[in-house]
This record gives C-alpha cells, sequence and structure tokens, in this order.
C-alpha cells in the first residue's frame, strides 16, 4: 500500500475525472433531471406539480448540479474536500446536510489508499481514478440517494435528483 502522498494524489485524479465526465455530459445530465423530477414529483404530489412548481425545482435541480460541477472542479478542489479547512467546514457541514456522508468519505478514502500505487503515472491515475468512481460512484451521491429514499421529502428533492443524475452518468 502506497503512502497517504499518493492516496491524495488519486484523490485529486478522482476529483478532476468526475469534473470532466459530468462537463462533457452537462446537457444529457440536464435531460436526466427532466426526466427524474417528473417521476419524484409525481410520486411526492400524487399527479404532479403544476408549471411553476415544477419549474422551480428543477432550476433548483440544475443548480444542484451545476454546484457539483464546480465542486470537482479540479482548480478549486483543495476548498471543498481538502483536510486544511476541512474539519471546521466539515463540522458546519454535518449541520447543515440533512444526509449523512462522513462513512460514504471514510469508504473513498480508505479505498484511496488500497488503491494507490508508488510512482503513479498520468495514465495510471486515471485508470484508478475511473475504477473508483465506477466502484464507489460521485461522493457523497450514495449518502444522499439513501437518505432521501429513507425519509423522502420536498426539501430533499432537488439534492436527490442532481445525485441520481449524476450516478446515471459516472456508472
Amino acid at each position: 500500500m502506497a503512502g497517504m502522498g499518493e492516496a491524495a494524489l488519486l484523490l485529486r485524479a478522482y476529483w478532476e475525472r468526475l469534473h470532466e465526465e459530468l462537463v462533457a455530459n452537462r446537457s444529457v445530465l440536464e435531460g436526466r433531471v427532466d426526466k427524474l423530477l417528473k417521476q419524484e414529483a409525481a410520486r411526492e404530489s400524487k399527479g404532479g406539480f403544476d408549471d411553476e412548481k415544477y419549474e422551480a425545482y428543477r432550476d433548483a435541480c440544475v443548480a444542484f448540479l451545476e454546484e457539483r460541477i464546480e465542486a470537482y472542479n479540479p482548480i478549486g478542489i483543495q476548498y471543498t474536500f481538502e483536510r486544511a479547512v476541512r474539519k471546521r467546514a466539515g463540522e458546519l457541514e454535518l449541520e447543515l446536510d440533512w444526509y449523512e456522508a462522513k462513512g460514504e468519505y471514510e469508504e473513498l478514502l480508505t479505498a484511496a489508499r488500497v488503491r494507490a500505487e508508488v510512482g503513479m503515472s498520468d495514465e495510471r491515475l486515471r485508470e484508478l481514478a475511473e475504477e473508483l468512481i465506477r466502484e464507489l460512484g460521485a461522493y457523497p451521491d450514495r449518502s444522499i440517494i439513501s437518505g432521501y429514499e429513507g425519509r423522502p421529502a420536498l426539501r430533499k428533492l432537488p439534492d436527490y435528483v442532481a445525485a441520481r443524475a449524476i450516478e446515471e452518468i459516472v456508472r
């Protein structure tokens, strides 16, 4: 098993690969948002939303997608996921987010540590990052999806729809 430096490199490659995939599929993601939102809206409100409510939720779903794409942006990734500012941000996130993602994050870290290799080439980093994505999806989608499915609520819907659309693209 490689050290933390190699695991950190692999995590950066994971975030970068997610960003590339989501940017390349932005229009497909929006199409999936429409499909998923219509399904969930029909379930949540027994017949669907009126046009105004649907558009408001659709706008929120697309905003959540954009937020996730930017969260994976390699230029700003250190502000979102790196440990230097993560301690306080992580505490605040636990207070604000309705889903619990700590276990999912630990699983991602462990998987990166196990897969990381000393002296990985750029090509090998990309391969390993794609393995992580295929196996674990895009963090924190699994937590969002299971949290919503366990206790559906309209306030959770935009996060859930965005997470489902992303998972359909990356897996």
